[in-house]
């Protein structure tokens, strides 16, 4: 059989393992990228030499296959098989060296004792301030923070939890679904992200999601919200409220270009990452807008940029310092508290109306 053959094989496994995870089956997508990994290998052997680039892209992907498969050791392997092919391209070479990097993560999790859900999500900054390996500590912490705060609501979604509004999420969600740091190759600034798994499995079964499917909805948002987030999005998250909340979240993902110019987020071994850019912050911006609309007798729309100094959500107010002049807004009641919450002492974007001597909240975007 010819490379092709094989490799169609592959990926039609490996889709109907993506579905199955969407779906919580994670014993099944096990099987399924064992399947795909396994006609993957076999197309990486019926690869000619002379075709460079698509060796490199199928020895990753056999890899990847691998340790989406669970089989950190076989992946490991058909990395270090790849590095001896003669004319392996530089691509190829990073891209294993990263997936390396998540496997040697995994395995030092397991010495420890500690279990993670598989496939842990990498997410990396570049442009701008970013250097290789190093990143302003402020800009960091907020993204990480995010990044949270996303996986929690993913959770949230997909146990049919009604949107949250204020405070944190549950102790139940937090200790069913934790998110953990952990480094990865430097390449700009990259870091990875797992969910960690109880450490006490159910005696019965329940409805919850596993924590394997929570990661797969979380990339599946983000890409939905990065690509298009006017149509592909409701498709991924039907409730209108929530899908409000995680365009907002992922708008405070995107880069404005100040501070640096790209943000791309994957699954460890996936090859095309998620890419939220300026412009990708912009077209986010234009979708929410129809959202915050007023009637034709209102005042026009003014914008406010300062920084967002006190919030009191259940008073329905903001005041946001422009200037050093202290601006009160309100009608801020219905925005999410872990959208706005972490803005406070950073720089903002506030859209508002006049009505009145006062002025009403729209809109709230961070800037950088």
């Amino acid at each position: 059989m010819s490379w092709s053959v094989f490799h169609q094989e592959s990926e039609q496994a490996a889709v109907e393992a993506h579905a199955a995870l969407q779906r919580g089956d994670v014993a099944q997508a096990k099987q399924l990228f064992i399947n795909a990994a396994r006609a993957e290998a076999n197309a990486l052997d019926s690869v000619a030499v002379d075709k460079p680039r698509t060796l490199g892209i199928t020895a990753v992907s056999a890899a990847s296959l691998w340790y989406k498969a669970g089989e950190l050791q076989t992946a490991e392997q058909t990395a270090y098989k790849a590095f001896s092919i003669p004319g392996i391209p530089p691509f190829a070479t990073q891209e294993l060296r990263e997936l390396l990097q998540v496997i040697w993560n995994e395995s030092a999790q397991s010495e420890a004792g500690v279990k993670f859900a598989r496939g842990q999500v990498v997410v990396s900054v570049k442009g701008g301030e970013i250097v290789t390996g190093g990143a302003p500590l402020d800009l960091i912490l907020s993204k990480v923070q995010t990044v949270q705060s996303i996986f929690y609501r993913t959770a949230e979604f997909l146990k049919r939890i009604p949107l949250r509004k204020k405070g944190p999420p549950s102790r139940e969600i937090q200790e069913q679904f934790r998110p953990w740091l952990f480094q990865s190759v430097p390449g700009s600034y990259q870091f990875a992200v797992a969910i960690q798994k109880p450490t006490q499995s159910e005696l019965f079964p329940t409805d919850d999601p596993e924590p394997e499917a929570v990661t797969e909805v979380f990339l599946s948002i983000l890409r939905a919200a990065g690509d298009a987030p006017d149509e592909e999005l409701k498709d991924v998250v039907p409730d209108a409220a929530y899908r409000e909340t995680f365009l907002k979240m992922t708008r405070n993902l995107a880069p404005t270009g100040k501070s640096f110019s790209q943000m791309e987020i994957r699954g460890a071994g996936d090859r095309k990452p998620i890419v939220l850019s300026p412009e990708s912050r912009k077209v986010i911006s234009e979708v929410l807008r129809p959202t915050n609309t007023f009637t034709a007798d209102d005042v026009s729309e003014i914008t406010l940029a300062g920084v967002l100094r006190a919030l009191d959500l259940d008073k329905d107010w903001l005041e946001i310092s422009v200037e050093g002049v202290h601006r009160r807004v309100t009608g801020v009641g219905e925005a999410v508290d872990d959208v706005i919450g972490p803005m406070v002492n950073h720089r903002v974007t506030v859209r508002a109306r006049a009505k009145g001597k006062g002025l009403e909240f729209i809109d709230i975007e961070q800037d950088e």
